[in-house]
């Protein structure tokens, strides 16, 4: 929800330790994977879909978890502010670990809030939201403004473990909210929190939301969202004249159809067509071009609150896209199952991508912040975690948990077109700038590409492929050091997972096998199922649409791979690196030396003969 303040401080506090004694009480399997699978974030189900731990759906009966009900002081919290409770969460950010910037448009957060409250935290975790951070304190508790940009970070060895609850507000909640103390502005005067104290609530005096996406939007809600998205617009845009045009076209429309037909379904496939029409129309105008003040492009949040939401006939996405019906007949949960057609004309936004490949602890990091200060390059500023698996169909959530392979069948029409959206909204040139008008060439790094090049294949269709090659001993080692170092565990409560540290790095097929491994042989799996993969994938691709980038050969003479690198790729490169021009990788564990891998000679030579053929075919490769 869009706030007047970008954080708003409520007059209440709770009692902290009572509140990390009940989450001790609860256990460690509780926890869960985030379902977006952000790096180093887990949470635990307070209230969810239909009372279901397991269940992230934004729709249905929200109800309490086993794990709310075994929580009284929780319960007490809730009970304290008055309000009705959607999804309900603990949310625990691990060591060093972020949660990357974005912008909440969903259908669900346009009239929900987030309530927070810290319970085991410390002044090294900070929240970022538009041009403001704060520290939220321990027993406090915030709203904040979640249209604006914002961030966390939690640059600390420990845990921060917050209280976060969502809501459309409540009578009680509002009262509250109005007495509450906005950041940066003058505070109220004699202004204190209160401190709630145990009062065994019954958890049925709790209210849950029940109703939380419509079958048929009102054209009055229809309305409300688009008429709230084009004030938010950056003004003096072009298309915003034809795009406000088709709007009145489009609402002319769905007034006379809910006249008709209210929520009947009979109106419904009347209602499609005139959907789809709108969508035409939007393309048509340009509409993709438009940039709201947030950052945000115009057709994201729309596709969120209307396009997708505005109508019960098929499973909601909540992304757009160009939809055709599948010549094999209608899917049985809905009008039609859609694929995605690739255009045959050039990209409209998106000029020959540049995607950097390879196995974990490869260097690519390395790699990525140099290629950057590249002119007229854009990038999301690092890795792109959340990015991808932000798409509700592309975490891991979604893939029942079996690897981070995202293949061609994964390019449907709506979570391609949020994935593209969601580059569009992060990505700023070496000088922090957006992009302007037309196409872009675009750099993006996460080792997780290495399983997903069909679907970046599918979804970027002029997209070019770097293929970084580092010696597998180092690579080897390197893993390894981010297993114990703690700092890279991507799915610390991986169901299934026996294994003795929590998982970290990429996760490969065949994973549910390794828990009993040491760990060199832990990561030789890692590596040989990455680089199986991802060398098979690009033997499918053009010769001329990728390139092999050498480790040693960047550290030994920057300049030279670096320009070799450009001219395949049709970039320029305007700055000296020299011997000393490479940027020390933010990911790096402990400082690089050469032939630091014979620290652990023997537990690598050990499993070397574990990854052929694939060890050969990587140094064939290389030498091309």
């Amino acid at each position: 929800m869009k706030l007047n303040a970008r954080f708003i401080q409520l007059p209440v506090a709770y009692d902290v330790e009572r509140l990390r004694q009940e989450i001790e009480a609860l256990g460690d399997d509780a926890w869960r994977p985030h379902p977006e699978g952000f790096q180093g974030n887990d949470f635990l189900p307070l209230i969810a879909a239909n009372g279901s731990p397991a269940d992230e759906s934004f729709e249905g009966p929200m109800r309490p978890t086993e794990y709310l009900k075994r929580s009284p002081y929780m319960i007490d919290v809730l009970a304290s502010l008055g309000a009705a409770w959607g999804r309900t969460r603990l949310m625990r950010l691990g060591p060093h670990a972020d949660v990357n910037p974005h912008v909440d448009v969903n259908y669900y957060w346009r009239d929900r809030m987030r309530v927070h409250v810290p319970i085991i935290t410390q002044p090294t975790v900070q929240f970022y939201c538009g041009d403001q951070n704060i520290h939220m304190k321990a027993g406090e508790c915030w709203i904040f403004d979640t249209w604006s940009l914002h961030r966390v970070e939690n640059a600390d060895e420990r845990n921060r473990i917050h209280l976060v609850a969502d809501t459309v507000g409540g009578e009680g909640f509002w009262d509250l909210a109005a007495r509450g103390r906005a950041f940066s502005f003058p505070e109220p005067p004699n202004w204190s929190a209160t401190k709630i104290e145990p009062a065994n609530t019954s958890i049925d005096a709790l209210d849950f939301e029940t109703l939380n996406t419509p079958t048929v939007m009102s054209p009055w809600e229809v309305s409300d969202h688009i008429t709230f998205l084009l004030n938010e617009a950056e003004p003096g845009q072009q298309a915003i004249m034809p795009v406000r045009q088709a709007v009145v076209h489009f609402l002319h429309k769905w007034r006379a159809l809910w006249a008709i037909y209210g929520e009947s379904r009979d109106g419904w496939p009347r209602y499609r067509k005139a959907l789809n029409i709108f969508t035409e129309e939007l393309k048509a105008a340009q509409a993709h071009t438009i940039r709201l003040r947030n950052r945000a492009s115009f057709m994201s949040p729309l596709s969120y609150l209307v396009l997708s939401s505005a109508l019960a006939d098929t499973p909601r996405n909540f992304a757009i896209g160009e939809l055709r019906e599948d010549p094999d007949g209608p899917a049985p949960t809905g009008p039609g199952r859609v694929a995605l057609t690739l255009p045959s004309e050039p990209d409209p936004k998106f000029d020959r991508p540049i995607f950097i490949v390879n196995p974990p602890r490869s260097g690519s990091s390395l790699l990525f912040e140099t290629l950057l200060q590249a002119p007229n390059l854009y990038t999301v500023g690092g890795e792109s975690h959340n990015i991808v698996e932000g798409v509700p169909a592309y975490n891991l959530a979604a893939q029942k948990f079996a690897s981070n392979r995202l293949g061609r069948e994964h390019a449907l029409p709506g979570p391609v077109t949020t994935l593209r959206g969601r580059f569009l909204e992060m990505l700023r040139d070496r000088d922090n700038r957006p992009p302007g008008e037309g196409r872009i060439r675009m750099l993006e790094k996460t080792p997780k590409n290495a399983l997903r090049i069909p679907l970046l294949r599918a979804a970027f269709p002029e997209a070019r492929f770097i293929y970084l090659y580092r010696d597998p001993r180092e690579v080897l080692a390197s893993m390894m050091e981010a297993w114990e170092s703690g700092r890279f565990r991507t799915y610390p409560n991986l169901p299934g997972w026996t294994g003795k540290r929590a998982w970290s790095l990429l996760l490969t097929p065949g994973w549910k096998e390794l828990g009993s491994l040491p760990l060199n042989e832990i990561v030789a799996a890692q590596w040989s199922a990455t680089t199986e993969i991802l060398l098979k994938d690009l033997g499918e691709i053009p010769k001329e649409r990728w390139t092999v980038a050498r480790y040693d050969a960047l550290i030994a003479d920057p300049d030279a791979e670096v320009q070799r690198l450009c001219a395949a790729m049709d970039l320029e490169f305007d700055r000296k690196l020299g011997a000393d021009g490479l940027p020390l990788a933010r990911h790096t564990v402990s400082p690089p030396e050469d032939g630091k891998w014979r620290g652990r000679e023997a537990e690598i030579m050990a499993v070397m003969p574990k990854l052929e053929p694939w060890l050969s075919r990587a140094e064939e490769i290389a030498k091309r």
